[in-house]
């Protein structure tokens, strides 16, 4: 039956506005996540084009470390991602929803 089978796009809007596939995304062995790396996978749940469940197991995540990706990417866009700026980014976003 139709209602039984998964139905993903064959590709998404990626962090940076090009198309992105499954073949596009980091490696499943990635060590090192820059930005783009980060945003691109984040983009690729959004869209669809891969479950949470999936991306946990194919990279070795944590629910949390993943979390805290989409959260940075929602508040702050990919400058939210830099490690050497996560405090500022949620320093300013805790300023501006408390007034």
């Amino acid at each position: 039956m139709i209602e039984n089978q998964k139905i993903r796009p064959a590709s998404v809007i990626g962090p940076l506005g090009e198309p992105l596939s499954l073949g596009d995304l980091p490696k499943p062995d990635t060590k090192r996540w820059v930005v783009r790396r980060k945003a691109e996978v984040v983009a690729a749940v959004n869209g669809g084009l891969l479950t949470i469940d999936e991306v946990l197991e194919r990279y070795n995540l944590t629910l949390e470390e993943f979390a805290s990706w989409q959260r940075a990417v929602d508040r702050s866009g990919m400058q939210g991602l830099r490690v050497t700026r996560i405090q500022h980014y949620r320093d300013l976003y805790e300023r501006q929803h408390k007034y």
